[in-house]
């Protein structure tokens, strides 16, 4: 598939996949004619890989983490960096915090609908808590 349709199938913008390219993120295929050709379990990485950006993993440590991405949940390390192992648990430390914080807005968030709905004579809000 060509760029424009990778784009279209993650939501992620041609820019920002070109820019994922250069960080060694994702590699396409070159056509003859000089063309990008994508494969289709690319879709699947730059999700993974936006998801992780929007935890706030930089990419060089999303490069690092590369081949976990297609791995199963045994994962072979066979040359660990102690140094990219504390980067890790500063990230997961991280995005737990993060999570923790998310929970408690979205369960703000479900309290103020509930609150609004009981106003408004409407039954509560039966969202996930």
């Amino acid at each position: 598939m060509r760029i424009g349709e990778l784009a279209k199938k993650t939501g992620v913008p041609t820019r920002m996949l070109r820019y994922y390219e250069e960080q060694g993120l994702i590699t396409p295929h070159r056509l003859g004619n000089g063309y990008r050709e994508y494969d289709e379990y690319l879709v699947d990485r730059v999700h993974k890989i936006r998801g992780l950006l929007d935890a706030g993993v930089p990419t060089r440590i999303i490069g690092d983490m590369l081949p976990c991405l297609n791995q199963g949940p045994e994962i072979v390390v066979t040359d660990p960096d102690p140094k990219l192992r504390e980067m890790l648990l500063a990230q997961r430390d991280k995005m737990t915090e993060r999570i923790a914080f998310l929970e408690q807005n979205r369960d703000a968030l479900t309290r103020y609908i509930e609150a609004m709905d009981i106003a408004g004579g409407s039954l509560p809000a039966t969202g996930a808590r």
